[in-house]
């Protein structure tokens, strides 16, 4: 049995009755040397996309359980796409039932539906629940792993990298504020349909009733979510979503001594910043899937102003990538002839393939040339570097780009460039590239 209660707007207490004692938890919080190499915050306004406020929000720092914002945000991709149901039964391997506490305390062997393994991950943010959402999805936990890491990079969290799919400790494992703040926004642009879980108070599994660990829902007035964190390498982390009177902002605190104190700071952050957000909403903020022309990279999110400037009035184009469609196996790139000059070289020894798949990727153009696939992003993005280099005019107009996909557990990178608008100019210009040695291909978008 599952039984969950919502915060609802009749129960919301007084906005900031507790702020008389937040400047004291503030203090703690700001002063305490353990934890001040581990602090970064960002305020954002999720109307316009200006940054309010930022503190070392670029700076490396352990996702912990925030990493669940990840986790959720695949498995509500795949609710959308109908690939599963909220009634879909997630089993338990040995793997995910063994993962340390948090925890539902699930056997191997055992299942539990994935509208449970939602709120478990909302709520009680259950270690073995994840882990078990991470098969089911990914074959298994290190393989959906690399697809969280390849969808962060789609929305434009370029700094970050996941391990695993719960948070636990990894030292590899990282991201950073600013990142996290793109993650949370995406989740409400992209989910309205299932944001609403992330402000779930408490659930009941089986006899057992499982709070929020957000303790900010229902104190400060607004707040709809979304996701806590916390190991010792990280401290305790939160990101904060606020919607009221037309302004709307997500916030992000890392790194604090305690529950309470990053709590009182987050309330703080809100109070004064909040009054701040424009209550003008200028639209989306992050597309699922975008192209910058004339940059090599894997575009997101709307550029995110740093400093009190308005957001550009053009947002880039968005193109929905089909998540976990199977795709054919790579194709092996043909050997380079001897004698190529030294950048081919380079980009056969560090770009394993060139794949010949047609997927959906850009709306730059209805024609794409495909130079190279390898499960490395840098090594893709050098490809196109000196690709370009090697090819002078052939792309001078072309604009390149990599897209993401898995493959047997394995995320490639493919790089490509875009903005032929005809099957004969991107045939031509991929035969001119093989002229100068270099493996390609032509693709119809």
């Amino acid at each position: 049995m599952v039984s969950v209660s919502v915060f609802g707007s009749s129960g919301i207490r007084s906005a900031f009755r507790t702020v008389s004692a937040t400047l004291v938890a503030l203090a703690v919080f700001a002063l305490a040397p353990a934890y001040a190499s581990k602090y970064a915050a960002i305020v954002i306004d999720a109307n316009t996309g200006k940054t309010l406020h930022a503190a070392n929000a670029e700076a490396a720092r352990y996702p912990a359980s925030l990493t669940k914002m990840m986790t959720l945000y695949m498995v509500f991709e795949a609710l959308e796409a109908g690939k599963v149901s909220k009634s879909t039964r997630i089993p338990f391997s040995k793997h995910a039932a063994a993962r340390p506490p948090t925890k539902l305390g699930v056997r191997a062997g055992g299942s539990i539906s994935l509208e449970t393994a939602i709120y478990a991950l909302v709520t009680k943010s259950a270690n073995d629940a994840s882990a078990a959402l991470a098969e089911y999805f990914g074959g298994t936990e290190s393989g959906f792993a690399r697809k969280m890491t390849a969808k962060a990079r789609q929305l434009g969290m370029k700094k970050t990298t996941f391990r695993n799919a719960s948070g636990l400790p990894d030292s590899a494992q990282k991201t950073t504020a600013h990142d996290m703040a793109i993650l949370g926004i995406a989740l409400r642009e992209h989910f309205p349909k299932y944001y609403g879980y992330f402000a779930t108070r408490s659930f009941k599994f089986g006899k057992r009733r499982m709070s929020n660990h957000n303790k900010l829902l229902g104190r400060v007035k607004g707040v709809d979510g979304i996701k806590t964190g916390y190991t010792r390498a990280s401290g305790f982390n939160l990101v904060s979503s606020v919607n009221t009177g037309g302004r709307s902002i997500v916030a992000v605190v890392m790194g604090g001594k305690s529950g309470r104190s990053r709590d009182a700071h987050m309330a703080e952050l809100i109070r004064k910043y909040l009054p701040k957000a424009s209550t003008r909403d200028r639209g989306p903020l992050v597309a699922k899937r975008t192209v910058n022309p004339g940059s090599i990279a894997v575009a997101g999110m709307l550029a995110l102003p740093k400093a009190d400037i308005p957001t550009p009035k053009a947002r880039p184009q968005e193109v929905v990538v089909a998540a976990y469609a199977p795709e054919p196996a790579p194709r092996p790139a043909a050997a380079i002839p001897a004698g190529t000059r030294d950048a081919a070289t380079e980009i056969r020894n560090s770009v394993a393939r060139v794949d010949p798949v047609k997927t959906a990727s850009t709306t730059v153009s209805g024609w794409v040339v495909q130079v190279a696939s390898s499960p490395n992003q840098n090594d893709a993005l050098v490809a196109l570097s000196q690709t370009r280099a090697m090819a002078g005019s052939i792309l001078s107009e072309a604009s390149p780009f990599t897209v993401p996909f898995e493959h047997e557990g394995t995320v490639y990178h493919r790089a490509r460039f875009g903005g032929f608008t005809t099957k004969t100019a991107a045939w031509n210009a991929c035969k001119a590239l093989k002229r100068k040695n270099i493996e390609c291909y032509a693709a119809q978008q």
